[in-house]
């Protein structure tokens, strides 16, 4: 009969897994209060907030005004379906690019690999700077449209260093073996990398989602008016007004400061509830450069 050996700890083991834990309580409180004060704060008014002071716990009243200014806000929701167009615009075009990328730099058989490898690597550290990206979008004739906050971003170097280190994961005699049945370099990609590597893809989409979610400067710089702006640049406007917004109505004195915290959480919330369909690929996928570099 198999028993269970009990290692029976020292009382400098016993102490030292009190400091351990006790740390680990403390950041874990530290790193979820801020999460939490906002969210409290959103439901709360300005008034409460000023009495409770910095410490906010729990709501002295529960109050959903600020959530019923900002949905109410015809800004908020033009700039939300402008996020969502840019984001369903852009996902495809960065994981296809990132997968090629990853794919050409995976390859041990291409002519001249290090030195096309040191091109791409080189954009990774050095930039032409905001003022030639910028003459460059005029002359493409994309400015004060979509693509401007599309193609810029279309690929990120880093991403495709995550997708090529996977793609070398994959076994040599899968590839060659489609080879010798007459495969193509797209088919090879699509019918046997892709499903392969699938959790690199799945984290991948979660980075440049995010990033293209919470991306405010280039609409910024890009678009001349408000129509096309996202989410994001309506939230910064609202985190950065000091005086009663029109749009909002005569209430935005009363929740003045807790509408920024309710537009916070409403613009989190969409990648928030996005992140659990992805985390059992999320671990896989972003250590895979651990396993093999």
């Amino acid at each position: 009969m198999n028993r269970k050996m009990k290692i029976k700890k020292s009382p400098g083991d016993i102490v030292m897994d009190v400091v351990i834990y006790t740390l680990l309580i403390g950041l874990t409180v530290t790193t979820f209060y801020p999460i939490w004060y906002v969210i409290v704060a959103s439901f709360s008014t300005s008034t409460d907030i000023a009495k409770q002071g910095t410490m906010l716990f729990w709501p002295s009243k529960f109050d959903i005004g600020a959530y019923n200014l900002v949905f109410k806000d015809d800004d908020i929701w033009r700039g939300f379906k402008n996020s969502v167009i840019v984001l369903l615009g852009s996902l495809p075009i960065n994981i296809a690019l990132t997968l090629f990328c990853g794919y050409f730099m995976a390859c041990t058989n291409m002519m001249w690999k290090k030195l096309l490898i040191g091109v791409v690597m080189f954009t990774m550290f050095f930039g032409g700077g905001l003022v030639p990206n910028y003459l460059n979008i005029k002359e493409l004739g994309v400015y004060d449209t979509r693509w401007a906050l599309i193609l810029p971003g279309a690929i990120n170097v880093h991403n495709a260093i995550i997708c090529k280190t996977s793609i070398e994961a994959v076994p040599d005699s899968l590839k060659e073996s489609a080879y010798l049945d007459g495969a193509s370099d797209f088919q090879v990609i699509f019918r046997i990398i892709t499903p392969l590597i699938k959790a690199t893809l799945a984290v991948l989409t979660l980075y440049y989602g995010v990033w293209h979610w919470n991306s405010w400067f280039s609409a910024s710089i890009y678009l001349k008016g408000d129509e096309m702006l996202p989410l994001q640049n309506i939230l910064r406007e609202i985190l950065l007004a000091n005086s009663e917004s029109e749009n909002l109505g005569q209430d935005f004195n009363a929740y003045a400061e807790t509408i920024r915290y309710a537009a916070i959480v409403v613009s989190t919330l969409p990648i928030m509830c996005v992140y659990p369909f992805l985390q059992k690929y999320f671990t896989k996928g972003a250590l895979i450069g651990a396993v093999k570099g």
